[in-house]
C-alpha cells in the first residue's frame, strides 16, 4: 500500500510542477489545469530519453528530482491563483483517489490490477524489469512505446518502489490527473457541479472499466486527447497573444508519442486538422477566431483570417510545431518499428480478451455492468435498463453538440469528431480490440460534451439573488444530477468490479517458459496467491504455450507425466523431473486456454 501511494505521489506532484513550470515558461501567469497533463507528457519523454543511460534508470529519477526542484524554484513568483487552485483541486483530488482505490479495498490487497480481466501487464512488467536492469526486452525491439514504463523504472530505482506498485501507483495518479485536467473545462462552475463534473468526465464508464484492466497506456491516452482540445481551447482564450501559446498543446502531443507510439496522433492530429477546418470555415462566414470575435481578431493580429494562416497566430503555430517535430525525431525509428506490431494486422488475434464488439454506446457512460465486456442482459440487469440508459444520455449528447455548436466551442466540436472518425475507421478496417480502445479514448470527451452544456444551463437556472426561479429551465439541474447519479454509479461498479492480482512480480517464470518449452509442466504457487489474489491466471499467461497446470503447495505430490516442477520458494524454483512416471497430468492445461487470448497490446 504504501509503495502504492508513494508513487502516486511522486507521480501527481511530479507532473504539476512540471507542467505548471512549462506552461509558465510558455508565457502563462495563472495557474492552468492543463498542467497535470502537460507534467506526465513530460514525464515520458524524459524518463524514456534518459532511462537508458548509465544507472539503469537511476539517472532517470535524478533528472526528475532536479527538474522538479527547478520548477518548484521557478513557479516561486511566477503563478498566479495558487491558494484557490489549492481549494478548487483537493475536493476532486480525493474523489478520484477514493474511486481509484475501489479495486484494492474490495479485495483486500494492493497488486497488480486487471489480473483475470487482461494479461497483458505480464509483459510490461517483464519490459520494465528488462529496463531496470539494462536489458533489451521483446517490446523493446518491436518499437513499443516504453514512456509510462521508464516512469516506473525511475520510480523504482528513484524511491525503491517495486514494479507492481510502480505501475498501480502510475494507474491510479493517472486517474486522479485527469480528473484535474477536466477542471480547465468547469473552472467557472460552483464548487460541486464543478467537482462531480470533472470525477465523471475523468472516470467515465468505459476509462473505469480500462482502469480496472491496469490498461495505463489507454487511459493515458484518454487523458492527453482530451488535454490536447482543452489545450487548443484554452490557446484562443486565456493565451491570447502569447507568442507560445500553442506549445503547451505540442508538449501533449509529444506525451501521446512516447506513450502511444503513432496511433495517438491518430486522435491529435485529427482534432487539430478538423479544429483548423472548423476554425476557419466559421471565420469565413462571420463567426469567431478560436472563439473570439472577429473585431478581436483583427486587432490581435489574426488578420480576419484562420489562426493556421495569417498573423501571430500563424507564427504561434509554426513554433510549436517546430518544437514537436524537434521533440518527436528520437522517437521515428521506433515508430516505423512499431508499424509492424501485431496489433494492427486485421487478420490477427483480433478479440484479445473481449468476448466480441464492444458496443459503441458504452462512450455514453450508462452501462450498469460491472464488466463492459457484456452485453445487454447478459448480466444481472434487465437489457430494458440498458436501452433506457442508452436513450437517455444519446438525448443529452446531442443537445450538448448543439449547444456546443452554438457557443462556437470548435475545439471540443472537433475533438469529438476525430473521436468518432477513429472508431470508425478501427471498427471498419480494425479489430474489435482496436475498436474498443477507440470507444475507451473518446470517451472522456463524450461525457464533457454531455456535461459541460448540462451542469453550465443547470447553474444558470435560479439565477442572481433575489432574482426570479426560471422554472422553464428545472430540467438542466434534474437532467444533469439524474444523469451524473446513473452513469456515477456505472462507473464505480467497473471499479468495484476489478480484480487486484498478486502483489509482487518475479521475471523468472517468463525466462522457464523458454527452458520449458512445450515439456509438461506443473506449478504450485501459495493458497494466497492462488485463493485471494486471482494468481492462476497470472501465472497461466506468464507460462502459456505449453502444457502446464497450477496447485497448490498444500498439493505437493507430482502428477504423472510431468517432466518441469516449480516451486514458489521466494522466488520461483525450477526442477527438472529426471524420470517422470508414465501417464498424463490430471491438471487443468490452463496455459494453453490462456494463450489462446493473444498476446499484449
Amino acid at each position: 500500500m504504501i509503495g502504492t501511494y508513494a508513487a502516486v505521489l511522486a507521480i501527481c506532484a511530479a507532473s504539476l510542477a512540471i507542467g505548471q513550470a512549462a506552461i509558465g515558461l510558455c508565457g502563462g501567469r495563472r495557474w492552468s489545469w492543463l498542467a497535470p497533463a502537460i507534467g506526465l507528457a513530460l514525464l515520458s519523454a524524459v524518463c524514456w530519453g534518459t532511462v537508458r543511460l548509465p544507472g539503469d534508470g537511476l539517472i532517470s529519477a535524478v533528472v526528475v528530482l532536479v527538474l522538479v526542484v527547478a520548477a518548484v524554484a521557478y513557479l516561486c513568483g511566477h503563478v498566479e491563483g495558487g491558494g484557490m487552485a489549492l481549494r478548487v483541486g483537493w475536493p476532486v483530488t480525493l474523489g478520484a483517489l477514493l474511486a481509484a482505490s475501489l479495486p484494492f479495498a474490495v479485495d483486500g490487497h494492493f497488486g497488480i490490477l486487471g489480473t483475470s480481466f487482461n494479461p497483458d501487464m505480464s509483459q510490461h512488467l517483464l519490459a520494465a524489469d528488462r529496463l531496470a536492469d539494462g536489458q533489451v526486452s521483446q517490446l523493446l525491439n518491436q518499437g513499443y512505446p516504453l514512456g509510462p514504463h521508464s516512469i516506473v523504472v525511475a520510480l523504482n530505482r528513484g524511491l525503491g518502489v517495486g514494479l507492481v506498485q510502480g505501475f498501480s501507483g502510475l494507474t491510479v495518479a493517472v486517474a486522479v490527473l485527469v480528473c484535474l485536467t477536466t477542471l480547465a473545462a468547469f473552472a467557472e462552475l460552483p464548487a460541486l457541479p464543478r467537482t462531480a463534473g470533472a470525477l465523471l468526465v475523468g472516470l467515465a464508464y468505459v476509462v473505469a472499466s480500462y482502469f480496472a484492466q491496469g490498461a495505463f497506456k489507454e487511459t493515458m491516452q484518454a487523458l492527453f486527447l482530451l488535454a490536447f482540445v482543452l489545450a487548443l481551447r484554452e490557446a484562443d482564450r486565456t493565451w491570447v497573444g502569447l507568442p507560445l501559446r500553442y506549445l503547451p498543446a505540442a508538449l501533449i502531443a509529444i506525451g501521446s508519442i512516447y506513450t502511444y507510439s503513432f496511433p495517438g496522433l491518430i486522435w491529435l492530429g485529427g482534432a487539430f486538422v478538423l479544429w483548423l477546418v472548423l476554425d476557419k470555415a466559421r471565420h469565413a462566414a462571420g463567426g469567431t477566431v478560436g472563439g473570439t470575435p472577429p473585431e478581436e481578431a483583427l486587432a490581435t493580429g489574426k488578420g480576419g483570417g484562420s489562426p493556421a494562416v495569417t498573423g501571430p497566430a500563424a507564427r504561434a503555430l509554426g513554433l510549436a510545431a517546430a518544437v514537436f517535430v524537434v521533440l518527436a525525431l528520437p522517437e521515428l525509428p521506433r515508430m516505423l518499428d512499431f508499424h509492424s506490431f501485431e496489433t494492427f494486422d486485421p487478420n490477427g488475434p483480433g478479440l484479445g480478451n473481449l468476448f466480441g464488439q464492444i458496443s459503441p454506446f458504452e462512450v455514453f457512460g450508462v452501462w450498469p455492468s460491472g464488466d463492459f465486456r457484456l452485453a445487454p442482459g447478459d448480466g444481472a440487469v434487465p437489457a430494458l435498463a440498458y436501452y433506457l440508459g442508452i436513450a437517455f444520455a444519446l438525448s443529452l449528447f446531442l443537445y450538448g453538440l448543439v449547444w456546443l455548436w452554438k457557443r462556437r466551442e470548435n475545439a471540443i466540436l472537433a475533438g469529438v469528431a476525430a473521436a468518432a472518425l477513429a472508431y470508425v475507421a478501427a471498427r471498419v478496417v480494425g479489430t474489435p480490440y482496436t475498436a474498443a480502445k477507440a470507444i475507451e479514448i473518446a470517451a472522456p470527451l463524450v461525457a464533457l460534451t454531455i456535461l459541460l452544456p448540462l451542469l453550465t444551463e443547470a447553474c444558470r437556472v435560479s439565477g442572481p439573488i433575489g432574482h426570479k426561479l426560471d422554472t422553464r429551465r428545472l430540467w438542466a439541474p434534474v437532467a444533469a444530477a439524474l444523469f451524473i447519479a446513473v452513469a456515477g454509479i456505472c462507473s464505480l461498479l467497473a471499479l468495484a468490479n476489478a480484480p487486484v492480482g498478486p502483489t509482487s512480480y518475479s521475471s523468472s517464470l517468463s525466462e522457464y517458459r523458454k527452458l520449458v518449452g512445450e515439456g509438461p509442466t506443473v506449478v504450485y504457487a501459495s493458497p494466497q496467491l492462488l485463493e485471494e489474489e486471482h494468481g492462476e491466471p497470472f501465472l497461466a499467461w506468464e507460462l502459456r504455450g505449453g502444457r502446464v497446470c497450477i496447485k497448490s503447495t498444500e498439493e505437493p505430490e507430482v502428477p504423472p507425466g510431468v517432466r518441469f516442477a516449480i516451486w514458489d520458494e521466494g522466488d520461483w524454483t525450477l526442477k527438472r523431473i529426471s524420470d517422470p512416471a508414465p501417464g498424463r497430468s490430471p491438471c487443468p492445461l490452463v496455459a494453453e486456454r490462456q494463450a489462446r487470448q493473444g498476446p499484449a497490446r
